[in-house]
């Protein structure tokens, strides 16, 4: 794979260095035991988008400056981070996958008054409270998840099993399944890999009578290694293999996998066809990483153009510090319109929502993606 960016160190600053600048810190995990591809395309959208306003003019005609910090998928790196960025000047904060990270994150630079963008985290308490300095692109991973266990009932699978990890993320995404698919009849049992090996956790999946098996497990240990054990069991030669937190979408997990990595259901945050924007913001990222972009990378792209917005209202003054930068918001991005709401139930501003689909990699064809369900 070509990386966006020469070395995943701790530092990187794209566009201008001159003082006159308009800076923005960006979040992103470019080194283990963050999800280092995810990563790498968050980083090749912002900094696309950040190029491109950059050759528009930039914002009311000073250059974007994105000043990059590795958060490596840890908390406390990232709170770390935001204060440094906070102490450089940066206008606002974006970017972050990980959940976990984002809402450390979030809490630093709402407490700092520093406006963040999340892009690409979907937990729904992404702050304890109620916050103006917070938006987000991402859907809530409520909103997410649901979809994917309406897929599930329509496919007929309603005695699920889910592989888990001890994580707030993995705890949520079990609490959203289980709540949506009680009334509807389904089950949902927990399978703890802490205390289970890739076979233990096929004899459990037998044992429940189980048919579907989600992957809600870290990538690639353990997912790709109770893939493996779950293909070669031939007691589970119809099983269900899901992972509705996206493990398939990057190319690593074909690489890792090859034909075993396919038919295995995940959600992405891409339209069922893009428009011009979309198509042609995909052929420069692209370019960028030598390979398909997936969802992530587009997400980092709109994120730039979202701040862009959002910054062109208020240089040069003490705004966007100051309350609800967030209302005003009505961006053309490579995924449809976007606006900002206070959607019940979530505590910061919030995209509601982008569009949302169930994929999987095509059996015949592991780098196609079949659309299999909307929401």
């Amino acid at each position: 794979m070509t990386a966006p960016h020469s070395l995943p160190g701790s530092e990187r600053t794209e566009g201008s260095t001159e003082g006159s600048s308009v800076r923005i810190g960006a979040l992103v995990p470019l080194t283990r035991p963050g999800w280092v591809e995810a990563g790498q395309h968050l980083l090749a959208g912002l900094e696309l988008a950040v190029r491109e306003v950059n050759d528009a003019g930039g914002v009311v005609g000073r250059p974007l400056e994105l000043m990059v910090r590795d958060t490596a998928a840890d908390p406390q790196k990232a709170a770390a981070a935001v204060e440094e960025l906070a102490r450089l000047g940066v206008a606002a904060v974006a970017g972050e996958y990980h959940s976990v990270v984002a809402r450390a994150a979030a809490a630093r630079a709402d407490a700092l008054g520093l406006p963040f963008l999340c892009s690409s985290a979907v937990l729904d308490a992404l702050t304890e409270q109620p916050t103006e300095r917070v938006a987000r692109l991402a859907p809530a991973q409520s909103h997410g998840w649901q979809v994917y266990a309406d897929f599930l009932l329509g496919a007929g699978h309603s005695r699920i099993a889910v592989a888990t990890q001890s994580s707030v993320y993995w705890a949520s995404g079990v609490r959203i399944l289980r709540d949506y698919l009680a009334p509807r009849g389904g089950t949902v049992v927990e399978l703890d890999v802490r205390a289970l090996d890739p076979a233990a956790v096929c004899d459990e999946v037998v044992g429940h009578r189980a048919t579907a098996l989600l992957l809600l497990v870290g990538h690639p240990d353990p997912a790709v290694p109770i893939v493996k054990a779950v293909r070669r069991d031939r007691r589970l030669a119809g099983i269900l293999i899901g992972a509705p937190a996206g493990q398939p979408e990057f190319p690593e997990w074909a690489t890792l996998l090859g034909g075993d990595g396919a038919a295995i259901p995940f959600l992405r945050y891409l339209p069922e066809r893009l428009g011009p924007l979309g198509r042609r913001v995909g052929t420069a990222l692209r370019e960028r990483l030598g390979q398909a972009p997936s969802f992530v990378a587009f997400e980092g792209y709109d994120t730039v153009l979202v701040l862009a917005d959002v910054l062109r209202a208020h240089v040069g003054e003490d705004e966007p510090r100051a309350a609800e930068p967030w209302s005003r918001v009505a961006v053309e991005g490579t995924r449809g319109q976007i606006r900002f709401s206070r959607t019940p139930g979530i505590s910061v501003w919030q995209w509601t929502w982008a569009p949302t689909q169930v994929v999987d990699r095509d059996p015949a064809e592991p780098d196609r993606f079949r659309i299999l369900h909307a929401g």
